[in-house]
């Protein structure tokens, strides 16, 4: 019997991820209600798992393991950006993963991560046998269309899914924004709700009035709100996927984003790839995209195709390929 941690489902990237997966799997869900992330969740994930015995297996969409188990376990690593990148790192975070999930790694019977980039990168960290770790990809849906209704917003605007999380790179997307020459009706839009820190910079390089944050966007909304986009911005410092590049490709949004992490995976040659620690490079991609209709017209072709490259049932495929060697 699989037991599955069901408490990942949400509207996030992980939390998206889990719903797809497990919405095809049949399991058991696992009896916790608590946080999947908080520290003391390996102590009480193996609590709820103590009946099980060799012919079950225990697979999380996450990257929470449990501290002891009698049955073998499958996890899944995203990336390791809490230890990667020092703006979403703490002592805490360190200790974890330091102890806990790289003791798991070495315990589990499989870890599941979804690009090359994070892949190697947990092989090298963890120290683990290549073959333990499985790239099962990422994919997006068929509500990721171009004939989705696009979003009414009463200007045209340039549109960046984000979280306010450093690695995220809000504060260099700001900047390159008001350093490019556009149009000035053309508006840059967040989802989600600015912080203080946001608000302060937009005032500084002077773009308060060019600059809007939408709110929480549903998952039935967020198609169109790439759809209605002259472009998406995801000029993210460290990916290891990235969903929204993939999501606003398969709505015939032109795109710009990383030349590093596992955003190039994802991207192929369908978007504009940048160094997203160079205001100047991310300003002549936004000049180049807004201004090019010919390049538009050829990045939403091959934003389209790439896009049908990546698919659900794929990754679906791989992760019932490893859950059925137990």
């Amino acid at each position: 019997m699989i037991y599955a941690d069901q408490r990942w489902i949400g509207e996030h990237g992980i939390g998206r991820v889990a719903r797809t997966i497990l919405a095809e799997l049949v399991y058991r869900p696992v009896n916790l209600r608590t946080n999947p992330a908080a520290p003391l969740d390996a102590l009480r994930l193996a609590v709820a798992l103590r009946g099980l015995t060799q012919k079950d297996v225990f697979f999380s969409p996450g990257y929470n393991c449990p501290l002891f188990c009698t049955a073998p376990y499958v996890f899944t690593i995203h990336d390791l950006n809490h230890i990667d990148r020092p703006e979403n790192s703490t002592p805490l975070k360190s200790i974890y993963y330091a102890t806990i999930l790289k003791r798991a790694c070495h315990r589990a019977a499989h870890i599941l991560t979804v690009s090359e980039f994070s892949r190697h990168r947990i092989i090298d960290w963890a120290g683990v046998q290549p073959d333990k770790v499985v790239n099962i990809g990422g994919g997006v849906s068929s509500q990721f269309s171009p004939d989705v209704a696009p979003y009414e917003l009463p200007y045209p605007y340039l549109l960046c899914v984000s979280n306010r999380k450093g690695h995220k790179n809000e504060l260099q997307t700001l900047q390159s924004f008001a350093r490019a020459k556009l149009d000035p009706a053309v508006t840059l839009v967040f989802t989600g709700e600015p912080t203080e820190a946001l608000v302060s910079a937009m005032g500084r390089f002077q773009i308060s009035h060019r600059v809007h944050f939408v709110g929480r966007i549903t998952d039935k909304d967020l198609p169109s709100l790439y759809r209605g986009a002259q472009a998406l911005v995801f000029v993210s410092l460290y990916e290891g996927f990235g969903l929204p590049v993939l999501e606003a490709m398969a709505c015939g949004t032109p795109v710009v984003t990383s030349k590093s992490s596992a955003l190039p995976e994802v991207a192929g040659d369908a978007a504009l790839l940048v160094d997203p620690e160079s205001p100047e490079e991310i300003a002549e991609a936004l000049e180049r995209v807004m201004l090019d209709e010919s390049l538009r017209g050829v990045l939403r072709e091959r934003g389209i195709s790439r896009a049908h490259q990546f698919s659900w049932s794929t990754t679906i495929t791989r992760v019932r390929e490893v859950l059925s060697w137990f």
